[in-house]
Formats: structure tokens, C-alpha cells, sequence
């Protein structure tokens, strides 16, 4: 008892007085498993049982035994596992020749509590005798246990005073792998860090994106949680639930557990927790007949062959889950089939076993752990292969994992051993006394220990633990209807990023033998031209699905956001596809064919009348109304028609530069013609009166120099526009999104205003001219047709203003050429339709007599 008071001492007040508690139940008779003397003992804690009955410990009385119950026999393999270990290292010649190891095996039933009492036993033997007090280093130097994590916990914390080293063979907890707290814990089984990095994947991989969580009550499930919860931190896979099997079972609890299950959209449920804890809770999963859940399991049940009946198939059938990577023990199976009461026969746990197997007892006054009564029989019956959980050596894990750390302790006791004097690791450069090893020396030599055992390499990194390796195993029915567990694939660590995981998706099976995949998210995925909206107040899983909005896209699934076209690009109908913008501008398409048919027409038709006045120039109507400047008026209205064609097509820099500079000179000459006609007809008429000699100053070479510097002038502000800032051509893409408008931009705007104001002006200046000889005496009096001209000519110049600034796209060119052709054809209707009339339907009136009446 003198390492339990030192251990005793060391604990806080709260703990101390639980310890007080437990100390008080050690003095009952506490039967190991196995044991056997050796030059260093180690010592093995397993679940041999998996529920316990706890006596009433308040220390007032001495309190009963602890019972006990439900004989796992798989736990009894491993125990088997480690025995196996130690008689073949005793056996070599060649790993730690001249010493043997012993053992200690004792039952945690599967509980913290109990796995205490376990601990204590295992360092001070079944009663004070067997432990005298210490006078130097003990036999014991290390432990192989314990398989879960919460037992781990409390065990490592009764070894760390002690500094004690313990291989644990099924404790995944990462946080098991914090040196401070746990300096003296190993594992030969990965951390729980690297198995929810490994479910993540997995979860990933089969866009599994809505999923819930149970987990057992207790640090090992705690922990797999918050580790779950970080790995899928910034992922696209969302938690539905968390939920908790309580420590101390309870129905109403699980049924409540249950009713979220089935009332969640998550079909996927991921399930930390070990067998003990779930094997009520999944026997309420099936008496509440919960079916179509693709069960995601954790490596401490992913393998429990409990779970393995038929029963189990229709609620567990398709289960998949990361295992720890199996291993070949060899001579296994026929070491288990040499196990027997006979050969056993003080050993209640073969006892037990034979029970566990063939629900009979080889002692007529044994029972099983429960309290019935078994039938006897002869205890020589022979081990089958369907005695699975204990006989099932095809794909050893766990136990390959007790076989491994005995390995290990060998190994590093052996290179203890072979530490030359002066080169050892310890002060002064000094070796351990091989006959006083103490447990801390030990720990050194684990630390950095390194053997390859059945092709694996086996060490483990400054936190204790072991090479990251896992097998996934996928649950299927098997020819007797039971639950096979069968290789799906596999996931190392030590891989390439992105390469960790490889599953064989054509030997997967999945729940109701379904042969798909299971689909569970929350909301369906966005297909692409879509973006996903989160809804508020929900979990980033659950969105909506939003159409890309014009001139963005998305080509991915479940895209976040839509991502905007370049300038020259707008996005498809479907909002999957940037396609380069359409290109428009007043081509030769049905409007630029309408509008050159109408310019070639009103130049033909021009160019009709310019002969028809050329043929009858001698005529009186021609003469009267000055044929050169007629002549010059044909000619400008002839380019005014024919400079409409350069506005069709596309822009270019010289075709910018010829639209407004030549329909400007054009109109400005066109017009200066028609001023110098009303100067005339205003002259001839007022030349009539006594002393007025104004034609002398509108002979033909004025009207020219009159002509000429009006087109001067407009000549003038061209060129300036032209070399200050010229027109361009110009890509709008503004007005409307998604079509590329090619236009000639004016460049400067003061100077296409300057234009066709001058324009303009002369207009109105020419309109009010005729408009005071309009009622000048004559049958023929042309003012009355200039005004009438000018008027037509400026309404449709000033309706052009608005509607050449509100026109989309191509239209503002096709409105300019119309307001072109219009005063053209205006202007030559009103000018010379009357004249070819005259000249050619009605000769009669063309005669002086008739011209001049009054």
C-alpha cells in the first residue's frame, strides 16, 4: 500500500477524497485476469467486462464487491494479445536474451472508476503481502492500457507521479497527446486530431454538406466533437444537431435524441462513442425502427463485432467509418483456440467466456456474469469461426495495437540493456542499472524508440503518438445475413495534401442496400448561373438559390458569388458564360439598306432634275430664277443626299471625321446658294423703283464671292474642330450593358453645336429674307417657295435636337441621316417641284409674258 499512500499524498483535497472513497473498496479480494512473475512486469488494463454494478462506497461500513457484468470477448482477445506478446519475447533469443517479462492483467470494466481500482491493483498486487515495502526500483515498469479515453485519463493521472510510461492500445482522445498533463501516456493507435481530419475528408468526399452529431458522454467524445467542429470550420459541411448519450443511460433521453434524428433533414449522423454507452442506445434505435440513416462511426466502434448479428443490419447495414489499420498477428488464432477451462481451470474468465460462447458453464456451480444459472457442460467443446468477437483474427486492429506496445516495451527495455557505459543518455553521459530499471528511464528509451514489426514501422513523435493510419470500413450484409466489415479505402496522413484519402466507391454499400450515395443536405446545390443566398438566422448550409444578375456569371456549382464579365463581354441567357457583347452600329442591315436606298434615290432624283434644268436652261422659268445659282443648288443638294452614305457602316477615324465635316460644308453651301437666290429675287424686285441701283452689287460674281465665303466660314470651323478635337470613333458600353454601341463621338461638343448653329443661322437668315419678298408681284414668285423651304428645313433640324439626344444606340445615327434626307428632299420638293412641273407637264406657262404678269 506504500506507492497507493505516496500517490495518496500527492492529490488535491477534492480528489483526495474521492481516491479515499475508491481505497476503500481495495480491500475486497480483486481476481486479475492473468498474471506471471518476470525480471520486469508490465502491467494490462482491458474492458474484459462492459457494465458494473458500483457497491455503496461512503466508507461507514465494508462495502461489497464490485459486480461486473456483460463479458465482452473481444477485450479478451486483446488480453489474450498481450499474453501471446510477452511468451514470444521470452521466447527469443534474440530480444532481451537472459531476461524475461511478467504481466499483470486486470478488468476496468469498462468504467473510470473501476479502471482506478484496476490501476492501483495492478501497481500494489491483490492484497498488502504481495507488495512489501519499497526499498528501490520495482519489477513494474510500464502499462498497456486502458481503451477509452475517459479511463485513460484518470489512469494517466495516477501513473504521472509515479512516472510510470503507459502505451494505450484504443485511446484516440487528442487531447491524451498534451505533454504537460500527460507526460508518461502513449499510444499506438492515432489521435482523435487525425480522425476527425479523416471523417471531414470523408464528408467532403461525398458532399455530405448537413449532418448531425452524437456523441458519448464523456472527454473523449468532448474532444472528437470540438476537433470535428474545427476541421469543418470554413468547409461547405454544416452540424444540424448536437447530441449527447448521457453517462448513466437513460430511455427517455435517447428517445428524445431519436426523434431528432428522424425529424432532421441530416441523413448522415457521425457517432463518437464507445460500444458500451451505444449498445442500449442503438437497441432503442431499433425498437423505434429509425431506418435510412447513413451512420458515419468513429474508430472506437467502427469494428465492435457486438454490432455485428444480424439484428443489427437493417439500422446498422451501409455504416462507414475510419478503423484503426489492421495488422497480421501471427500463431493468433491458434493460441485463442488453446485457451480453455481445462487448461484454465481456477480462471473465472475462461469461465466466463465459455459462457459468452456457447451459453453454457464448465462448473456446476458457476453462472454467468449476470446471475443466471447456466447449464453445465464438458468444457472441451471446439472453437468455431462464427464465435466472431472473439475468434475474428482476419483483420486484427486493437489487438494488433496491444501486441504492438508490448513490442515496444521490449524493444525499448532491449536498447536499455545495450547502453554502453559513457555514451548513455543520462547525466554524466551514464547507463541505467539493468537491476534497478525505474519506469522514467523507460519513458526515454519509448520515446525514441523504432522497430518494424509484420512490415510496419512502429515509433512515436515527441507527443506519444503514432503514425496517422486508418482503414475505412464499410459495414455490408454477409452470406449468413450478419454485418461483415469489409476495406473501402483508406486515409494516411503521411500523404501528399489532397491525396490522404482514397476510397474504392464500387465496394462501398449503403443503407437500405441502396445502390446511390446518400444525399443529405439542407438545400439542394446551386446549379451554375446561380448564387447561393444565405437565409438569415440559419446555419451556412441552408441558402437559396438566386439567379446571377445581367453581366455576371457563375460556371461552378454552388457558387458564393457571381463574378462580372470583362468590359467587352456580357453573360448567356443561362448566366453561365461570359460571350463577347454585341457589336451594333447602323450597318447594311434592313434600316442601313432603307436609308442608302432613300440617299441614292434623293441623289438620282437631284441629279433628274440637275439635267432636266440643263436640257431647258434656255427656257424662261430657268432664267428668270438665275440658273447658275440653280445649278449650284442641284449640285450641294446632289453631296447633301450622298453624304448620308457615310454615316452607314462602321465608324472609323476618317469616316468620324468625313460625317459631320462634310454634311456641314455640304448644308452650308446648299444654303449660301439659296441666300444668294433670295438676295436676288429680294434685289430684282426693289431694282424696279426710281434710283435704286442694288443689282449692280448682286452681278454673278457677288453672288459667288457671297456663296463662297459663307461656305468660308463653315469651312473655317471645321478645320478648327478637326485640329482641337476632332470626332472619333467611340465603344459605348454604358447605355446599355450588354451590347458594344460603336458611334462617332463629336469630340468637342461647342464645336458640332458652332456647326450646326452657323447652319442655322443661315437658315433663319434666308427664311426671314423670304419672307419679306414672299408677296412681291409675280406668277412666279420664288420666295414663296424658298420660305417655305426654309420652314421645312428648320422644323425638321430643330425636331432632330431632342430626338437625336434620346436615341439609343444605332438610332442617333439613323435619326441624323434622316434629318439629313428630310430637309434634303424638303428642300428640293419645295425649290424645283413646281419648276419641273411647270417645264414639263405644263410648257404652256413657260413664257415670259406669263412669268412676269403684272
Amino acid at each position: 500500500m506504500t506507492l497507493v499512500l505516496l500517490w495518496l499524498l500527492s492529490l488535491p483535497l477534492p480528489a483526495l477524497s474521492e481516491a479515499l472513497d475508491l481505497q476503500c473498496t481495495l480491500q475486497n479480494v480483486f481476481n486479475p485476469g492473468f498474471m506471471a512473475d518476470g525480471h520486469f512486469v508490465i502491467g494490462g488494463i482491458f474492458p474484459l467486462h462492459y457494465n458494473q454494478e458500483m457497491p455503496d462506497l461512503n466508507c461507514t461500513y465494508k462495502p461489497g464487491p464490485v459486480k461486473c457484468n456483460g463479458f465482452d470477448p473481444r477485450a479478451f482477445r486483446w488480453a489474450l494479445a498481450m499474453k501471446l506478446a510477452v511468451e514470444e519475447i521470452n521466447n527469443s533469443s534474440k530480444l532481451l536474451p537472459g531476461h524475461t517479462l511478467g504481466y499483470k492483467i486486470f478488468d476496468s470494466c469498462a468504467y473510470p472508476l473501476t479502471g482506478q481500482r484496476a490501476t492501483l491493483a495492478v501497481l500494489n498486487g491483490r492484497n498488502e503481502a504481495d507488495m512489501p515495502m519499497c526499498s528501490g526500483a520495482g519489477p513494474m515498469v510500464a502499462i498497456i492500457g486502458e481503451s477509452g479515453s475517459a479511463q485513460s485519463i484518470v489512469l494517466s493521472r495516477i501513473l504521472r507521479p509515479f512516472m510510470i510510461p503507459m502505451i494505450s492500445y484504443f485511446s484516440s482522445c487528442a487531447c491524451l497527446s498534451d505533454r504537460r498533463e500527460f507526460p508518461t501516456f502513449f499510444r499506438t493507435i492515432p489521435s482523435d486530431a487525425y480522425q476527425v481530419k479523416a471523417i471531414a475528408k470523408l464528408l467532403l468526399h461525398f458532399n455530405w454538406t448537413w449532418v448531425g452529431v452524437v456523441r458519448g458522454d464523456h472527454a473523449y467524445g468532448h474532444f472528437a466533437l470540438q476537433g470535428l467542429l474545427k476541421e469543418l470550420d470554413g468547409t461547405s459541411v454544416c452540424i444540424a444537431y448536437q447530441e449527447m448519450i448521457p453517462l448513466l443511460y437513460n430511455t427517455r433521453r435517447a428517445l428524445e435524441i431519436i426523434h431528432v434524428i428522424n425529424s432532421s433533414s441530416a441523413r448522415v449522423v457521425v457517432v463518437f462513442s464507445a460500444e458500451g454507452e451505444l449498445t442500449p442506445f442503438l437497441r432503442d434505435c431499433m425498437e423505434q425502427n429509425l431506418t435510412g440513416i447513413q451512420w458515419v462511426a468513429s474508430e472506437a466502434w467502427v469494428t465492435a463485432s457486438v454490432f455485428t448479428e444480424s439484428k443489427y443490419y437493417p439500422l446498422l447495414g451501409g455504416t462507414i467509418g475510419f478503423g484503426i489499420r489492421q495488422g497480421h498477428i501471427p500463431g493468433l488464432q491458434e493460441y485463442l483456440m488453446m485457451v480453455n477451462p481445462q487448461k484454465y481451470p481456477s480462471n473465472p474468465l475462461v469461465q466466463e467466456l465459455w459462457g459468452a460462447l456457447y451459453g453454457c458453464s464448465p462448473s456446476p456451480s458457476s453462472s454467468s456474469s449476470g446471475g443466471t444459472q447456466l447449464p453445465f457442460c464438458t468444457g472441451q467443446e471446439t472453437l468455431h469461426k462464427q464465435h466472431s468477437a472473439y475468434m475474428n483474427t482476419s483483420n486484427t486492429r486493437i489487438t494488433y495495437n496491444v501486441y504492438k506496445g508490448v513490442y515496444a516495451i521490449a524493444h525499448s527495455l532491449h536498447n536499455l540493456m545495450s547502453c554502453k557505459p559513457g555514451n548513455g543518455p543520462f547525466i554524466n553521459s551514464t547507463c541505467t542499472d539493468v537491476t534497478k530499471v525505474y519506469p522514467w528511464q523507460l519513458q526515454h528509451y519509448l520515446q525514441e524508440v523504432s522497430f518494424t514489426i509484420s512490415g510496419e514501422r512502429v515509433n512515436f513523435d515527441m507527443k506519444g503518438d503514432s503514425i496517422p493510419s486508418y482503414d475505412l470500413i464499410n459495414w455490408q450484409k454477409g452470406t449468413a445475413g450478419n454485418i461483415e466489415l469489409v476495406k473501402a479505402g483508406m486515409y494516411d496522413e503521411a500523404q501528399e495534401a489532397g491525396s490522404e484519402l482514397v476510397v474504392y466507391d464500387t465496394a462501398l454499400a449503403w443503407p437500405g442496400d441502396q445502390s446511390e450515395v446518400p444525399v443529405s443536405v439542407c438545400s439542394d446545390s446551386c446549379t451554375p448561373g446561380f448564387r447561393k443566398a444565405v437565409r438569415n438566422g440559419e446555419p451556412l448550409c441552408c441558402f437559396d438559390c438566386v439567379p446571377c444578375d445581367s453581366g455576371k456569371i457563375s460556371n461552378q456549382t454552388d457558387s458564393i458569388d457571381c463574378m462580372a464579365c470583362p468590359d467587352d463581354y456580357w453573360s448567356n441567357v443561362d448566366g453561365t458564360a461570359c460571350i463577347p457583347k454585341v457589336v451594333e452600329f447602323l450597318s447594311h442591315d434592313a434600316m442601313g439598306v432603307i436609308l442608302t436606298v432613300i440617299a441614292v434615290v434623293g441623289a438620282c432624283v437631284t441629279l433628274s432634275v440637275f439635267t432636266v434644268f440643263l436640257y431647258h436652261r434656255n427656257t424662261p422659268i430657268v432664267r428668270i430664277n438665275n440658273s447658275e445659282l440653280s445649278f449650284f443648288v442641284l449640285f450641294s443638294l446632289t453631296l447633301c443626299f450622298l453624304c448620308a452614305l457615310i454615316f452607314i457602316g462602321e465608324p472609323t477615324s476618317w469616316s468620324c471625321m468625313l460625317r459631320h465635316t462634310t454634311f456641314s460644308i455640304t448644308f452650308s453651301l446648299c444654303i449660301s446658294c439659296i441666300l444668294g437666290k433670295t438676295l436676288v429675287v429680294l434685289a430684282a424686285f426693289t431694282a424696279t423703283q426710281p434710283g435704286n441701283n442694288v443689282m449692280k452689287w448682286l452681278r454673278p460674281v457677288q453672288q459667288r464671292i457671297i456663296i463662297f465665303s459663307c461656305t468660308l466660314v463653315q469651312m473655317l470651323i471645321c478645320a478648327a474642330w478637326l485640329i482641337a478635337s476632332p470626332p472619333f470613333p467611340y465603344r459605348n458600353t454604358q447605355y446599355q450593358h450588354s451590347k458594344i454601341i460603336l458611334d462617332c463621338s463629336v469630340g468637342s461638343d461647342l464645336a458640332f453645336w458652332c456647326v450646326l448653329g452657323y447652319i442655322g443661322l443661315l437658315a433663319t437668315v434666308c427664311f426671314v429674307l423670304a419672307f419679306l419678298a414672299r408677296k412681291l408681284p409675280g406668277n412666279f414668285n420664288e420666295a414663296k417657295y424658298i420660305t417655305f423651304s426654309m420652314l421645312i428645313f428648320c422644323a425638321v433640324w430643330l425636331a432632330f435636337v431632342p430626338a437625336y439626344v434620346s436615341s439609343p444606340g444605332k438610332f442617333t445615327t439613323a435619326v441624323e441621316i434622316f434629318a439629313i434626307l428630310a430637309s434634303s428632299f424638303g428642300l428640293l420638293l419645295c425649290l424645283f417641284a413646281p419648276k419641273c412641273y411647270i417645264i414639263l407637264l405644263k410648257p404652256e406657262k413657260n413664257t415670259k409674258q406669263h412669268l412676269m404678269g403684272k
